[in-house]
């Protein structure tokens, strides 16, 4: 029996082209099902899918969250943990998901069109029917193990974050925002008290409510093939037919069909406490109500208004309470995008007793801003940089056409209408038609006028101990009811659900998909042409460089030019610090906050920092100082614009100016130095970065540049400074002065320009202005690059002598750790291609250590660093119960599979290769990204022209005995005492049970607290401040005394 041929069911709404960016986007809808499709077809190698529901839930369960995590477990055709994700491992893909307030989202990154095709339906059944069983709940949302404690992935999730100040206060916020019957009031994330008790059967209901075609939106950007899209999908939709309701008449549309939040009647502001040992300093949100954000008029002059407001250190919410009165150490800003949006100001690094005066200074500044004449010239030059900016993330962000689509998606008209302003940018004509009335119109509309909601976050040691007693004590009276024969019930139920959730794959399931090809994978292709002393790094034949060989020559200097078809020029000046003194390597954080925001001398006059900030924006898209660690290099630092190429010889002028004309004005200085040392406390609270900061101070040499900014640094020699700059301003001004000689020397100077070289005006004789200044000497050899393993001390070098450490913190509610050990040493060494294959199996999503250490509830997750540059590997654990037991399971898993004992798994291998495909194309996932990783491989790294294409062939080749010995070799001794050191960052309850288990391990192992590793860098408090001094210090020291076990010898240097 024949069948009729099908007519195509899925209708093309409409097709555009972006006038702004090389984008074109084209919408389609299911006549069938309803199911809405929205491809933004741009150049490059990845493939990005969105996979969009609006989920609205009226409580606090958590079942958008759990359904985020359920739906890998398994679908309908396809019953097993993991083979998602195995799949998408194999072609060259990455998997994830998010949920938000208003939607849940499922991602798809893949590295060229044939894998992502091959993936797309599989991972569609996951959405649509997964098969979502007891068991998958148990495990992945809650349980309740042996020991009496509750455990998840969920749960573990929220755990972490429950209690920390920014929910705390957001969640609060919602609550006084938003009535029961709105849905933007809860925690979709889950509360832990309502996970604990949120059944199956309530996920499933929840599933069959939101999880509709007909309420589904397949986002995709990159190069899609549209025919063979269209045709995947409609056999998708033939596949689950019989499987799904037809589409509802009557369906709700999620927040658009509810009801809408009533206005605020009243303003309201009320203290939040959150837990935290360190009193000093607390937080603020304020929240208002806002326009549509369908209504992109006047969602674009809320971000006009909040940048002429808070922006930068110019604007005036910015300029009044972060530089003059120094209320704040900054006031960020942003707005939730809803039919209501939410207006969000945030002041931060505020001191406790000074919270309901910042409060309050913030709203009456804004009423008096609202009741003046604006700065009209300042509000357009807002307009036109933010109009700059649109223009460069449309080219260069994957996510910006995919955010904006999700929003109307959830939020916009059906019929295509409201996407269709995604066509051009013509809401900023509007917006510079307005006069200083409409404006001030807008501003007392929204919020100076209007009422809000603020929250007082205001830390609490107290409410710290009161919660630790308070669990404590429901899990003791937990135990003390089950008795010892429930426990052992509740574990084997938990052993049960992981043996059936853990089912094996059959190899000839996975087996169904072969490895795609790479020929859909459209790498970027950046030209480079280089001038100057980068020409001894070699010539090639190509446009670019015929270009720049034919355009007037200039001085000496290094420059590397990318040529990439953009509309903009990336600029960046790439230091070293090699002639640095390492007294002055503490300042550099400093320096680089006042690189911007001084004064200078231009043109014979001198320019206030408001002055230079207006120009510099007016001038650029923007611009950024910091670390060169984007460049590859860790002891560098990196000055970067992005202009347009109009504005080229202008920035350069501009470099000349801030590199040598630069005031340093103590007034600034000081007002720097109080902003860091308010946000000192909030980055102390942070596990993961204090575990990764104290690995640096028992790794890394004090001149290291990673070492010298270290919070635990700042922490101290920031206090000390500020009291210098009150007596010895000039001292502080002169080392600044040496600081900034050091850095801007000819011999120092490498330049990095990515633009389409054609366009650019005298692209080599326009950095004359800069070499014309005496102070480049062009007959002085360029220096080289500092490697990151000289920067290593003996411990370094050789890790395994110091042991290991643990610090208790009474921030954390879970455990972080790093373990170090020696590692590659070269990018030519030939063991290179196992070693990231290797890696690559290990780290799989599902594969052997997920699998030993999520899968069983020991960590949030695991993951290997792969510090060539540095000679070491790193082994981290986030997000831990028991970080002891995460690093032991990961070792024994390691340990197994070197040896032979387990078997390595084909599909896992064919996995990891893949996986080095995806990074490549990750790296190069954009034209200013592509033309980075040019000067990252030939400048820094000096290896050949198409290094990463020689890689990607050797790993193929890769044997199964050289993953085996890569991980014997290379991998394994980062579990080992004696060959490596061990930081645990904790719960202060899980300090004995860490320092029991890492002795008994082996390692040397002592407790600390963070001020053990703090370091002044030589700057010595007065004899007048030593007492006032060691009380801060001692402020977070309130734990037991620091004590060692294993060895006398405690040296760490």
């Amino acid at each position: 029996m024949t069948s009729e041929p099908q007519r195509a069911r899925f209708r093309k709404v409409q097709g555009f082209s972006s006038d702004y960016a090389p984008t074109t986007i084209t919408q389609y809808v299911s006549e069938r099902s309803g199911m809405q499709v929205i491809v933004a077809n741009r150049k490059g190698p990845k493939i990005n899918g969105y996979f969009t529901l609006a989920t609205e839930i009226f409580d606090d369960s958590g079942a958008p969250h759990t359904l985020e995590h359920l739906i890998f477990m398994g679908s309908k055709s396809y019953k097993y943990k993991g083979l998602l994700d195995k799949l998408a491992g194999r072609a060259y893909s990455n998997t994830n998901a998010w949920t938000a307030v208003d939607h849940t989202a499922y991602t798809l990154e893949t590295a060229g069109w044939d894998g992502f095709a091959q993936i797309l339906p599989v991972y569609l059944e996951h959405v649509i029917l997964p098969n979502i069983t007891d068991e998958a709940c148990i495990t992945e949302v809650h349980h309740v193990d042996g020991n009496g404690n509750d455990a998840g992935v969920v749960y573990s999730e929220m755990q972490a974050l429950q209690y920390s100040s920014n929910e705390l206060m957001d969640l609060r916020a919602r609550r006084l925002l938003y009535p029961e019957n709105i849905g933007f009031r809860y925690e979709t994330g889950g509360m832990m008290e309502a996970l604990r008790v949120l059944s199956p059967d309530r996920i499933r209901e929840f599933h069959r409510a939101m999880y509709q075609p007909q309420n589904l939106a397949i986002i995709i950007t990159g190069a899609a093939d549209h025919d063979d899209l269209l045709r995947i999908l409609e056999d998708f939709e033939e596949s689950i037919k019989d499987d799904i309701p037809p589409p509802n008449p009557n369906f709700k549309r999620p927040f658009m069909d509810s009801p809408q939040p009533p206005p605020l009647e009243k303003t309201t502001v009320e203290t939040v406490e959150f837990p935290e040992e360190d009193e000093s300093t607390g937080e603020i949100v304020v929240a208002f109500f806002g326009p549509s954000c369908i209504d992109q008029v006047q969602g674009t002059a809320v971000n006009i208004l909040m940048t002429y407001l808070c922006g930068s250190s110019v604007s005036v919410i910015e300029n009044t309470m972060v530089e003059k009165e120094q209320l704040a150490s900054s006031v960020s800003y942003w707005w939730d995008s809803r039919p209501n949006t939410v207006i969000w100001f945030q002041p931060t690094g505020v001191a406790t007793e000074k919270l309901a005066f910042v409060e309050q200074r913030l709203i009456s500044l804004l009423k008096e801003v609202a009741s003046k004449p604006l700065d009209m010239d300042y509000i357009k030059e807002c307009l036109q940089r933010e109009k700059r900016q649109v223009k460069l993330q449309a080219e260069q962000s994957e996510q910006f056409y995919a955010t904006n689509i999700i929003t109307d998606y959830l939020f916009g008209k059906r019929d295509g209408s409201t996407l269709r302003d995604l066509e051009s940018l013509k809401e900023y004509d509007v917006l510079e038609a307005w006069n200083d009335e409409q404006w001030r119109d807008f501003l007392k509309k929204w919020i100076s006028d209007a009422h809000h909601v603020s929250i007082l976050g205001k830390p609490s040691m107290q409410l710290a101990t009161a919660l630790k007693a308070g669990e404590e004590a429901r899990i003791a009276k937990r135990k003390e009811e089950l008795g010892p024969d429930g426990l052992a019930k509740l574990q084997e139920k938990l052993e049960n659900a992981k043996t059936i959730n853990e089912k094996p794959i059959p190899p000839e399931v996975l087996d169904q998909w072969a490895v795609p090809g790479t020929e859909s994978i459209h790498f970027i292709e950046s030209a480079t042409a280089r001038s100057g002393n980068a020409r001894a790094l070699g010539v090639l034949d190509n446009a670019a460089q015929k270009t720049i060989d034919a355009a007037s020559t200039g001085s000496p200097l290094f420059i590397q030019f990318e040529d990439v078809p953009t509309n903009f020029v990336h600029l960046t000046l790439h230091l070293g610090m090699s002639e640095t003194a390492v007294k002055y390597k503490p300042l550099l954080t400093l320096f680089a906050d006042n690189f911007f925001n001084s004064p200078v001398m231009r043109d014979g006059k001198r320019l206030e920092f408001e002055e230079v900030v207006k120009q510099l924006e007016k001038d650029t898209v923007s611009y950024h100082i910091g670390s060169a660690s984007r460049l590859g290099d860790y002891e560098g630092v990196s000055i970067q614009f992005q202009v347009e190429p109009e504005k080229y010889k202008t920035i350069i002028s501009w470099l000349h100016t801030l590199m040598f004309d630069i005031i340093f004005d103590p007034v600034r200085i000081k007002a720097a130095i109080v902003k860091a040392l308010a946000d000192i406390p909030e980055l102390k609270r942070d596990g993961r970065m204090m575990a990764q900061e104290i690995d640096l101070a028992i790794h890394f040499k004090p001149e290291s540049y990673l070492s010298a900014k270290r919070t635990l640094v700042k922490a101290v020699y920031l206090r000390r400074l500020k009291k210098l700059i009150e007596k010895e301003p000039e001292t502080v001004v002169s080392w600044l002065e040496e600081l900034r000689k050091s850095l801007f020397t000819f011999q120092n100077m490498r330049v990095l320009v990515t633009a389409d070289v054609a366009k650019l005006s005298d692209p080599v004789a326009a950095w004359d202005t800069l070499m014309k200044n005496p102070a480049l000497d062009s007959s002085k050899e360029v220096l080289p690059i500092i490697s990151l393993s000289a920067m290593l001390n003996d411990e370094g070098r050789a890790p395994g002598s110091f042991g290991s450490v643990v610090i208790p913190m009474t921030t954390l509610d879970s455990s972080y750790s790093v373990s170090t050990a020696i590692g590659l040493q070269s990018y030519s060494d030939p063991r290179l291609p196992a070693f990231l294959v290797a890696l690559g199996y290990l780290e799989a999503v599902e594969g052997p250590l997920w699998n030993a250490v999520r899968g069983n509830g020991l960590a949030y997750g695991v993951s290997f660093s792969r510090e060539i540059d540095g000679g070491y590997i790193q082994f981290k654990v986030y997000r831990s119960p028991d970080a002891t037991k995460a690093i032991e399971a990961s070792r024994n898993t390691v340990a197994k599979l070197a040896s032979g004992e387990e078997p390595l798994d084909r599909h896992l291998v064919e996995g990891a290769v893949s996986s080095i495909v995806f990074g490549v194309a990750d790296e190069q996932s954009t034209m200013s990204a592509a033309a980075q990783q040019n000067y990252i491989i030939s400048v820094v790294r000096g290896l050949e022209p198409g290094w990463n294409r020689n890689v990607l062939a050797r790993v193929r080749k890769v044997t199964e005995d050289e993953i085996r010995d890569a991980m014997r070799d290379i991998i394994l001794p980062v579990f080992e005492p004696g060959k490596s050191n061990v930081v645990v960052t904790c719960a202060p309850i899980m300090e004995e049970n860490m320092v029991k288990t890492l002795s008994e391990r082996g390692y040397k192992t002592q407790v600390q607290t963070l001020s053990h590793f703090y370091d002044d860098y030589g700057l010595k408090a007065g004899e007048e401040d030593g007492d006032e001094e060691e009380d801060e210090d001692e402020d977070e020291d309130m734990s037991e005394g620091s004590f060692e076990s294993g060895s006398d010898d405690e040296d760490d240097e």
